[in-house]
């Protein structure tokens, strides 16, 4: 097997449909504007603009105007959640996350990579799923296909390439289990 991958067939391939396409330019046209764009206190405002964008998007959820969300139709986020500043909701697959989460500022959710055990690297649009009462601390990565469950902590700037049970505490890079909650 040749460890030099195909970018032409990669970039040949068919990623996205039509309308995922229509949509990702209206979003990027108009969309990220009317959010980026706001107040920080338009909490409101921006919940409203996911929702027309395909985002399902619960009660008192408060997002940063400064989080980035290329994909909003693959985000689903349960009430009382909080996304801080600079958080990358990277959502080319799907983005759960649950009642009472947060979301600190900096981190990055990662649902997308390329498969670079094939040589044309096709796209894969991997979930991600953040627990209830979560949270994911400052500057914390956490990668493609990823579940995290529910009351854990991911500590700032650890790397999460594995499920994390619930109620415990990872830290580093790789993360691992230091404690529960």
């Amino acid at each position: 097997m040749s460890t030099i991958p195909d970018i032409a067939a990669n970039r040949l391939a068919r990623k996205w449909t039509a309308r995922e396409l229509l949509g990702r330019a209206f979003w990027e046209v108009a969309g990220m504007r009317l959010f980026a764009w706001s107040p920080r206190i338009a909490w409101g405002w921006r919940r409203a603009v996911l929702r027309g964008f395909g985002a399902r998007i619960g009660h008192d959820v408060r997002i940063d105007p400064s989080v980035l969300v290329p994909v909003p139709w693959n985000l689903d986020i349960a009430d009382e959640v909080g996304i801080g500043a600079r958080a990358k909701l990277y959502c080319l697959g799907l983005i759960t996350i649950g009642r009472g989460a947060t979301v600190s500022q900096d981190a990055h959710l990662c649902a997308g990579s390329h498969d670079f055990r094939s040589p044309d690297m096709r796209l894969l649009k991997l979930p991600i799923s953040i627990g209830s009462g979560a949270w994911i601390c400052a500057d914390a990565y956490i990668g493609p296909g990823v579940t995290v469950g529910h009351g854990a902590v991911v500590g700032a700037r650890a790397v999460v390439v594995r499920d994390v049970v619930p109620c415990s505490i990872v830290a580093g890079n790789p993360a691992r289990e230091i404690g529960q909650r």
